[in-house]
C-alpha cells in the first residue's frame, strides 16, 4: 500500500502541487516565527548576560529629578561601597532622555529610546562599558561622546559641534569621541550620549548623586557576601541584586516582550493552515473521486477498507512531508529576512547565530504532516466505504441524501449555537462579553463552513438569470457548473469566507472606532497644536514660557499632572492656565463659572462631583502631594471629557506644593488656526529642539487612532494570506473540474461552443465561486463587527456603528479578481482540449 500511495503521488504531481504550496506557506510561517523569536531571544539573552558578566552587584534606585525627596546614592555612599572588602570597582550611573539632532535639525532615533548617561572612567581613564573607536570619553562640561550608529547617521566626526536636546533647552557640545556599545537603547534604534559625570548628574538627577551603581568583585570574592555588605549602605527604597539575578530578570523580560511578536506571527501561520485545510480536503476529495474505479478494483482483488484508507492517508503523509521540508527551508529564509528587515527599520539585533531548536523542527514537521493527514481523513474514509460493485459502475460517487441531511443538521446546530453566543456576548459588555463572542465566532465560522454547500445552490441560483442575460450560454453553463458539486464549491469558497470574515469584522470595528475617536478629538480639542517631548517625558517649565511668548499664540495651557486628596479620596487633577484652558480644550460647564479659576477656585467633573455630593460654591478640604493641607472652593462643574482630568486647578495654586511640574503636554491656540508659519514660530520659540514634538490636529487624530490602524493593517495582512491560498484552491478546483469534464467540454466544442466562450465559462465559474465565498464572509464579518462593537460602545463616547461600504466593495472586487486570476490556467487548458480526443475520454 505504501508503494501504491507513492505511485499515486508521483502520478498526480501537478494536481498535488497546490496542496503542497498551501501546507508549505503555513509551515514556513510556523518554522520562521519560531526560529526568528528563538534567535532574537538568544541574542538578547547573550547580550544581557554579557552586560552583567563582570558585575557582582547591581544597585537600582528610583530617584526622580522632579521629586526632591526621592533617595539616590550619593558620593559618600559610593565611596563606602568602594571601601568594602572584595570590591574591585564601584561605578555610579545616571541616565535620562538625550536626543541628538541630525544636520537638518531632526531627531536621530525614535524618542523613547534616546538616552543620555555619564562617562565614568576608572584609574586607567577608561570606562569598561564602552569601547572607543575614535577620540576619547568626555571629561569636560562642554564635551560629549556618541555611539557609532548615531554618529554615522548624523555624519559627525570627532571635533564637530553637536546639538543635544534634554528635558531643558537645546545645547551645543563638542564631540570628543565615538564608541561602540551593546546598550539595549541603541539596539532598539535609539541613541546614547555620554556626558561628563557632573554634567549628567545636573541634567538627569542632582549634583553628587547617582541613580544606579555597578559593583565588580576582586578575584575570589563572593557575589552573595558583597550583596549582603552593600545592602545596609543603601537608601531605603534602593534595590540591590547580584549581576546574575539581574541578567536573568532581563532575559525573562525579553521573553515576555518577544511573546507578543511570536503570537502575532503565529496568527498568520494559523490562518494559513486553517484555510489550507479546506484546500487539502478538496484536493483529496477530487483525487479520490477520480480514482473511484481504481480503488474499487483494489477492493475487488482483496484490499480491505482499512488498507484503502491507509493508502490515501499515506499519500497525504508523503505530500505533507514534502511540503514540510520545503516549508521549513523557506521558514529559515523568512527568519533571516525578518532579522534583516528589523535592521532596515532601525532595530539593531545583537550578533548571534540563527537558532534552530529541535522543538522548532519537530513542530514544523508535525504541523505540516498532521494538518495534511487530518484534512485527508474524511476523503479517505469516504473512499474506503464505497462498495466495489457500486464504485465500478460509477465514475463518481454521489453523496447520499442521508449524509447531506446529517451534514446540514450538524452545521445548522453549530451555527445557531455560535450565533446565540455572539448575541449573548454583545449584550454583555466588557472582556467577558468579548470572550463569549470569540467562542461564538469560532462556532459560527465552523457551522457556516459546514453549511456552505447547502447555501451555495440558492445563492448562486439568484445570479443565474443575470449571468445568462449578460454572457449567454457561457454564463448559464458557468452557473450550472458552480452548483453541480456543492461540496467542492463550498470547500473552495471557504478560504475566502474565512479571510473576509476576519477582515470585514475588523474593518467595521476599526472604522467605527476610528470615527468615534476622530469625533471625540474634534469635539474636545480646540487647540491647533499639542507640544510634548518625543520621549514621553515631562516638559521643562521653560517650554511653556517660550510658547506663551511665541508669535501668533493666543492661548497656551498645559495639563500638569497633579495628585490631590479630596473628601478622603485620591483624585488626579490637571494644573492649567486659567482663561486659556477653555480656549484650547472644550470645557462645557453645567454649573458655576470657569472664571473662578483665575481667583484660585477649582472646577470638578460632573460625575466626580455627584459621587462626592459636591456642588458649585462648596468649599472642600484638600491634601497636596507634599502632605500639606488646605481648602479649595469649587467654582464650576463641567461635563466629563476624555481629555480632562476629574479636577482642574490653577497652576499657581499647586506651584508651592510641587517640585518641577510634571507637564506632559501643552495645548496651543494660534491666531487664524494652524499654518506652516505658526508651526515654524513654535519651532523657533522652542529653540529648534529636536527632542520636542509639535503635532497639529490631524497628527493628534492619527496618534489616538494609531492602535486601530495597526490592528486593521495586521488583519489586511491576514486577508492577503487567505487570498493567496484561495487562489490556489480555486485553481486546483477548476483544473480538476476541467480534467473530469473533458468529455463534456469536447461535446460542447463539437456542437458549436468556440474556445473563447469555453474560456469565458471557466472564468465565470471561478468568479461566481469566489464571490459566493466573499458574500458569506462579509455577511458573517458584519455580524461579528456589530457584536464586538456593542461590548465597547458604553466605554467610548460618540460610538455609532459605521458600515464601510466602500471597503466592502473593494473586498468584493478583490474576490472577483481572485476568480479571474485563478481561472487563467484552467480556462486556457479547457480551451486547448482537442475535441475528438476529449469526446473519446472515459
Amino acid at each position: 500500500m505504501f508503494r501504491t500511495a507513492l505511485r499515486n503521488v508521483l502520478a498526480h504531481k501537478a494536481r498535488l502541487l497546490m496542496t503542497i504550496l498551501a501546507v508549505m506557506l503555513g509551515v514556513a510561517f510556523v518554522s520562521g516565527t519560531l526560529v526568528f523569536t528563538d534567535t532574537l531571544g538568544n541574542a538578547f539573552r547573550n547580550q544581557s548576560a554579557k552586560s552583567y558578566d563582570d558585575i557582582a552587584v547591581a544597585v537600582t534606585t528610583y530617584a526622580d529629578q522632579r521629586d526632591e525627596k526621592s533617595r539616590a546614592v550619593d558620593e559618600a555612599t559610593l565611596d563606602k561601597i568602594r571601601g568594602l572588602d572584595g570590591v574591585a570597582t564601584a561605578t555610579g550611573r545616571v541616565d535620562g532622555f538625550a536626543g541628538v539632532a541630525d544636520p537638518d535639525g531632526k531627531l536621530i532615533g525614535n524618542g523613547w529610546s534616546n538616552t543620555g548617561s555619564n562617562f565614568a572612567p576608572g584609574k586607567d581613564g577608561k570606562d569598561t562599558a564602552y569601547t572607543f573607536t575614535d577620540g576619547s570619553g568626555p571629561t569636560e562640561p562642554g564635551r560629549i561622546a556618541l555611539d557609532r550608529d548615531t554618529a554615522d547617521k548624523g555624519e559627525y566626526k570627532v571635533g564637530d559641534t553637536v546639538r543635544v536636546a534634554t528635558n531643558g533647552p537645546v545645547k551645543e557640545y563638542t564631540l570628543s569621541g565615538v564608541f561602540t556599545t551593546e546598550d539595549g537603547a541603541v539596539n532598539a534604534g535609539g541613541s546614547l550620549v555620554l556626558f561628563d559625570t557632573p554634567v549628567a548628574q545636573k541634567l538627569f538627577l542632582r549634583p553628587g548623586e547617582f541613580k544606579d551603581v555597578s559593583v565588580t568583585a576582586k578575584p575570589g570574592a563572593s557575589d552573595q557576601k558583597l550583596l549582603a555588605a552593600v545592602k545596609p549602605l543603601l537608601p531605603e527604597d534602593a534595590e540591590a541584586k547580584t549581576g546574575k539575578v539581574r541578567a536573568d530578570e532581563q532575559a525573562e523580560q525579553i521573553e515576555n516582550g518577544l511573546g507578543n511578536l511570536n503570537k502575532l506571527l503565529l496568527a498568520f501561520a494559523g490562518v494559513a493552515l486553517f484555510v489550507g485545510v479546506f484546500l487539502i480536503a478538496n484536493t483529496f476529495t477530487m483525487l479520490v473521486a477520480q480514482r473511484t474505479k481504481e480503488l474499487a478494483l483494489m477492493r475487488a482483488v482483496g484490499a480491505s477498507r482499512r488498507q484503502v484508507k491507509r493508502s490515501v492517508l499515506l499519500e497525504a503523509a508523503v505530500v505533507g512531508l514534502i511540503a514540510s521540508v520545503v516549508g521549513f527551508a523557506l521558514g529559515l529564509g523568512l527568519a533571516t529576512g525578518l532579522r534583516s528587515a528589523m535592521s532596515l527599520i532601525g532595530g539593531k539585533i545583537p550578533a548571534g547565530p540563527l537558532v534552530v531548536a529541535p522543538l522548532t523542527v519537530f513542530a514544523a514537521f508535525a504541523v505540516g504532516v498532521l494538518i495534511t493527514v487530518l484534512a485527508a481523513w474524511l476523503p479517505a474514509r469516504r473512499a474506503a466505504k464505497i462498495p466495489p460493485v457500486a464504485a465500478m459502475n460509477s465514475a463518481h460517487a454521489v453523496a447520499t441524501v442521508k449524509s447531506l441531511v446529517l451534514r446540514n443538521t450538524i452545521g445548522g446546530i453549530i451555527t445557531l449555537l455560535g450565533a446565540a453566543a455572539i448575541v449573548g456576548g454583545a449584550a454583555q459588555a466588557g472582556s467577558d462579553g468579548q470572550l463569549l463572542i470569540a467562542g461564538g465566532a469560532f462556532l459560527a465560522l465552523i457551522g457556516v463552513i459546514v453549511l456552505i454547500p447547502l447555501l451555495s445552490r440558492p445563492v448562486i441560483t439568484l445570479v443565474r438569470p443575470l449571468l445568462r442575460r449578460l454572457f449567454g450560454v457561457s454564463g448559464k453553463l458557468a452557473a450550472q457548473n458552480a452548483v453541480r458539486n456543492p461540496r467542492r464549491t463550498g470547500a473552495t469558497a471557504s478560504a475566502l469566507a474565512i479571510g473576509l470574515t476576519l477582515v470585514t469584522g475588523i474593518s467595521v470595528l476599526g472604522v467605527t472606532l476610528g470615527q468615534a475617536v476622530d469625533k471625540v478629538t474634534t469635539d474636545n480639542i480646540k487647540a491647533d497644536y499639542m507640544v510634548s517631548m518625543a520621549s514621553g517625558d515631562a516638559l521643562d517649565e521653560s517650554a511653556l514660557t517660550a510658547l506663551e511668548k511665541a508669535d501668533g499664540v493666543t492661548a497656551a495651557s498645559p495639563q500638569q499632572a497633579v495628585w490631590l486628596t479630596m473628601g478622603g479620596q485620591g483624585l488626579s487633577a490637571s494644573g492649567v492656565t486659567p482663561g486659556d484652558v477653555q480656549q484650547v480644550l472644550t470645557v462645557d460647564t453645567v454649573a458655576g463659572s470657569l472664571d473662578t479659576l483665575e481667583k484660585g477656585g477649582i472646577a470638578v467633573a460632573e460625575k466626580t462631583a455627584k459621587s462626592h455630593g459636591w456642588k458649585a460654591g462648596d468649599t472642600v478640604s484638600v491634601t497636596y502631594d507634599d502632605k500639606k493641607k488646605g481648602t479649595l472652593k469649587i467654582g464650576a462643574l463641567y461635563k466629563d471629557n476624555e481629555f480632562l482630568s476629574p479636577v482642574l486647578i490653577p497652576r499657581a495654586t499647586v506651584a508651592p506644593h510641587e517640585g518641577k511640574g510634571d507637564i506632559r503636554e501643552i495645548w496651543v491656540k494660534t491666531e487664524g488656526g494652524a499654518s506652516a508659519a505658526h508651526e515654524q514660530a513654535l519651532v523657533d520659540a522652542l529653540g529648534d529642539n529636536p527632542g520636542m514634538s509639535i503635532m497639529d490636529r490631524q497628527d493628534i487624530r492619527d496618534m489616538f487612532g494609531g492602535g486601530v490602524n495597526l490592528a486593521m493593517n495586521i488583519m489586511y495582512g491576514l486577508l492577503g494570506m487567505a487570498l493567496i491560498i484561495a487562489v490556489l484552491g480555486v485553481v486546483n478546483t477548476l483544473a480538476m473540474s476541467v480534467f473530469e469534464r473533458q468529455q463534456e467540454i469536447g461535446m460542447l466544442r463539437a456542437i458549436g461552443l468556440d474556445r473563447r466562450r469555453v474560456k469565458r465559462m471557466i472564468r465565470l465559474e471561478a468568479v461566481v465561486i469566489s464571490l459566493f465565498g466573499a458574500v458569506v464572509g462579509i455577511g458573517l464579518g458584519l455580524f461579528l463587527g456589530w457584536a464586538i462593537g456593542q461590548t465597547v460602545a458604553k466605554e467610548i463616547p460618540q460610538y455609532v456603528l459605521v458600515v464601510p461600504w466602500g471597503r466592502i466593495a473593494v473586498f468584493l472586487l478583490l474576490a472577483g479578481l481572485v476568480g479571474v486570476l485563478a481561472a487563467l490556467w484552467p480556462a486556457r487548458s479547457a480551451a486547448r482540449l482537442n475535441m475528438l480526443t476529449a469526446i473519446k475520454t472515459e
